[in-house]
């Protein structure tokens, strides 16, 4: 008896233009509300990632006083220049000073650079292994557990660099490995929880997180340097890290079947509309037809472009106002802050603009291509052109603020756009796309950290160059090769007997 491979259709256009139907009898008249369960379990993702980024981006603002007092800073075109006394409510008479108890060490900024990408060689590692374990195991367990361990591994943190710098390094891979799984498995949320028209919403609420975390980290990193020293930054969040946890095994489920306190007709509506895209048997991954597929090479190599950017605004910021204003740490601290709560809000607004579009027809391939766009192209321009102008306070912060404040939108492109053509591969998809952000969060830092230790004159503009030409290729690439259609290798296979 002969059999074929059959593909179940899933495509069908729908006034959100994507590839699913939903029963319009299950739609609720208030189709998301903060009331929703699936809106709660985004808002545990989002403080999930909170912690996340507050853990990776410790280091950044704790560098400053970790390394101070030794003459590595670099110089922005060979100049600085200071704020004003009161221009944050304090003075500049003592910039550099930090508790006694604090332990220094003389880092040079290359040394910086392979600290700060460090924690990235272990995300890499794990990030799509992670969704497809979290695929088949559920998300609770592997995000959750993931947590535990890169909560104590932060607290470990300043211990690792009283034992030496290969101690530091190697306790920021194993954080990596940890951390990556709690990225990646966050990803088969959304195979169960997102329905189609509602996706962007959710995962920038969710991906949001990242940002708030960043922000709060830079902004309390700080003053808590300053106050307590740098190695109660990672005492605390350690433990806000383990605290969560236990709310996290509590509160979230790995599909809407079997949460307990759901609605009957939240369930129903978000397994209807799912029910095309979410495959009621295991399947192989496609690998052959994925190496040949240029949409999936257009979100890696985008994700690769604009991480490499998100990696010195985040990383680098810190150090960059450190080199071009002389200011202490708390009111550095406060500058590196402030910026990542623009793209917080920004980050949410992004999501309801892209799902906003889809309702008024616009096709689901051009609103991830704005989204992206807008989240690449802008920022980078006015990096390059902060490099070029005469360092000052209002010219520099604004510049900082407008550009950091565009990259969220991406979380509407291309870090979701996995979602769109390969829903029932997409944990894996969206694990292996951020691998290659990682990739470029490595060689950021590190090449970053080269070009400042060799050239302190021209360093930054050097960095920001870099960073332009990188941006615009991936971007070019994605515009032109991106895609929102669901993949023939990522459609259902069945086998029918003839």
């Amino acid at each position: 008896m002969a059999t074929m491979t059959e593909l179940s259709p899933t495509a069908g256009k729908t006034k959100y233009s994507q590839d699913t139907r939903v029963d319009e009898s299950l739609v609720p008249k208030k189709v998301l509300s903060f009331r929703s369960t699936r809106y709660g379990i985004a808002f545990m993702a989002h403080f999930c990632n909170f912690i996340l980024m507050a853990q990776y981006a410790a280091i950044n603002i704790s560098m400053v006083a970790m390394v101070n007092g030794t003459n590595h800073q670099s110089q922005f075109n060979g100049s600085t220049e200071s704020l004003p006394l009161d221009a944050l409510g304090g003075s500049n008479d003592a910039p550099n000073s930090l508790p006694a108890e604090a332990p220094v060490y003389d880092w040079s900024p290359q040394i910086q650079g392979i600290i700060f990408g460090s924690v990235n060689y272990g995300m890499m590692l794990t990030t799509a292994p992670s969704g497809y374990l979290a695929g088949r195991i559920g998300t609770k367990r592997v995000v959750g557990v993931s947590l535990v361990v890169s909560s104590l591994l932060i607290i470990f943190t300043p211990l690792a660099a009283d034992l030496g710098l290969a101690f530091l390094i190697a306790t920021r891979i194993v954080q990596g490995l940890a951390q990556g799984s709690i990225l990646g498995g966050q990803h088969a949320l959304w195979e169960r929880w997102g329905p189609p028209c509602e996706r962007s919403r959710l995962c920038t609420l969710a991906l949001s997180g990242m940002m708030l975390g960043t922000f709060t980290i830079i902004l309390l990193g700080g003053i808590i340097s300053q106050t307590l020293g740098w190695p109660f930054v990672f005492y605390i969040f350690g433990g806000i890290g383990f605290v969560y946890c236990l709310l996290w095994f509590v509160l979230v489920y790995d599909d809407p079947v079997s949460h307990p306190w759901i609605s009957v007709t939240e369930r129903e509506y978000i397994v209807s509309s799912l029910a095309q895209q979410v495959s009621p048997h295991k399947q192989p991954l496609p690998f052959k037809a994925m190496l040949r597929s240029l949409p999936l090479y257009a979100i890696c190599l985008c994700s690769f472009s604009h991480q490499w950017m998100i990696t010195i605004l985040i990383v680098y910021m810190p150090t960059y106002i450190s080199s071009v204003f002389n200011i202490n740490i708390r009111d550095n601290g406060f500058l590196s802050a402030f910026p990542f709560i623009i793209s917080w809000v920004t980050g949410i607004l992004g999501g309801q603009l892209a799902d906003f579009l889809l309702t008024k027809n616009f096709r689901l391939v051009t609103v991830r291509k704005i989204a992206t766009f807008l989240g690449n192209f802008p920022s980078s321009v006015l990096l390059v052109a902060l490099s070029y102008l005469t360092p000052d306070y209002v010219t520099t912060m604004t510049l900082l603020v407008v550009s950091c404040g565009l990259t969220p939108f991406c979380q509407s492109g291309i870090y979701i756009n996995a979602l769109d053509i390969a829903p029932r591969h997409s944990s894996f998809l969206m694990g292996a796309s951020r691998e290659f952000g990682y990739t470029a969060a490595i060689l950021a830092s590190t090449i970053s950290g080269f070009l400042l230790s060799q050239d302190p004159e021209f360093g930054w503009r050097n960095v920001f160059l870099l960073l332009f030409a990188i941006n615009l290729s991936g971007l070019i690439f994605y515009l032109i090769f991106g895609d929102a259609v669901v993949q023939d290798w990522a459609k259902d296979r069945k086998l029918t007997r003839l």
